[in-house]
């Protein structure tokens, strides 16, 4: 049975993450992917220094950082006066205090990196049309149970496949998942389209009652990154739905103009109605366990999604890599990141209601309160948050400092 892989449900950030994590400890993986091709949709994404630790475990970094933007500031902007509320610098002072940068990237870049990483490593196979329907085991194996019929045994099967999770669907049976009631529309649009008194080189977010707008570049300044986002009280899921440039301007028509002739700038608008799950503990069923959006889907306000499932592959590859005792690994790994996941995913309903989204009073108070800060206190807010490196107690700090295994 020592010979068997591990096998992973999802072929996204999170489950390449975890095959490339378990190939630098020696470890087999079987990843199952269910669309034709491995790929990610979606544009930009933010990485807080958390990121690149994940990322220089993982055996990553140096392709990570070739393809980032590194940005000077986070800026938070009142969307109705147009003023600047804060900004939290991301410079020297910033990258000594949390040893690494931060960066934006483009999704479809960042999975290419961790695709590239295990198409070239021999522990590591691909199986694309391969989706999981549910699984079973035995005590000794876990066999991943494929939409075809098709069964795939190994050691462990790690649900790495999403918010809509067929692992998750058989291991905690919580139906489906939270509608939030807020829609999110993406589009890119060429640096040379974007206001010239706007690009600027920061994530930029615009915050207004029921509604934000956020920018960054992207792709080496080839292109800003758009997402604007309103509370319409939408009541079903929607994924990458293409819509009309009037449908995203109705959300916006109370924000100052300054913020509001970004939106007329996009096209090819997509909208995502945004979901995510009340925290669980319920991650591990014996040989399975659930990682990234299938154990902990979050709202997209702090950022952290693809972050935590970065996290958990570090976490998991780690704790797999110190024992032979696989059930009590999974127990371990879920132990050891439920808390933080959860804090992440409640936060991030927390400042969607109190930073992205309020109103009168409510607004005025943030104002006041985050204006209020300087850099050091800013740093010292987020330090729980980026001042991890995704080991803190899955491994002792010996085991973090020995060099990686290739």
């Amino acid at each position: 049975m020592s010979d068997l892989p591990i096998i992973i449900a999802g072929g996204g950030i999170g489950g390449l993450a975890t095959a490339i994590g378990l190939a630098q400890k020696g470890i087999r993986s079987i990843v199952l992917e269910k669309a034709a091709n491995l790929g990610e949709i979606g544009a930009g994404i933010q990485l807080g220094p958390n990121a690149f630790h994940a990322f220089d475990y993982l055996g990553v970094g140096d392709a990570a950082r070739n393809m980032a933007v590194y940005i000077d500031n986070l800026r938070l902007m009142d969307a109705l006066t147009g003023q600047e509320i804060t900004r939290i610098p991301l410079g020297d002072a910033f990258r000594e205090r949390f040893k690494n940068p931060y960066a934006v990237v483009h999704r479809g870049d960042l999975h290419g990196v961790f695709l590239q990483a295990c198409v070239e490593h021999d522990l590591v196979e691909l199986r694309t049309n391969s989706g999981v329907a549910r699984y079973d085991q035995d005590g000794t194996t876990a066999t991943a149970i494929l939409e075809n019929g098709d069964r795939v045994t190994g050691k462990a099967l790690i649900g790495a496949d999403g918010l809509w999770s067929n692992i998750r669907k058989q291991l905690v049976g919580d139906g489906a998942p939270r509608v939030s009631g807020h829609t999110t529309y993406r589009s890119v649009i060429p640096t040379e389209e974007m206001p010239q008194d706007l690009r600027w080189n920061a994530a930029t977010l615009w915050a207004g009652p029921k509604c934000h707008i956020v920018h960054y570049p992207l792709k080496g300044w080839k292109m800003f990154n758009l997402v604007v986002t309103y509370h319409n009280d939408a009541p079903e899921p929607v994924a990458g739905k293409p819509v009309g440039h009037d449908e995203v301007r109705k959300g916006f028509d109370h924000v100052s103009p300054v913020a509001r002739q970004i939106i007329d700038k996009g096209k090819d608008w997509k909208l995502w109605v945004l979901c995510d799950r009340d925290p669980v503990d319920t991650w591990v069923d014996g040989r399975v366990a659930l990682l990234g959006d299938a154990a902990h889907p979050m709202l997209q306000y702090f950022a952290q999604g693809a972050c935590m499932a970065m996290e958990d592959a570090v976490a998991l590859s780690a704790l797999l890599d110190t024992t032979s005792d696989i059930e009590t690994a999974l127990v371990d790994y879920k132990k050891r990141r439920f808390l933080r996941t959860s804090r992440v995913q409640l936060q991030s309903r927390a400042i969607g209601e109190h930073v992205y989204h309020p109103a009168g009073a409510h607004a005025d108070l943030r104002n006041a309160v985050m204006n209020s800060r300087t850099a050091e206190e800013w740093y010292d807010q987020i330090d729980w948050l980026y001042g991890s490196t995704g080991l803190e107690g899955a491994v002792s700090l010996e085991t973090r400092k020995r060099p990686m295994k290739f």
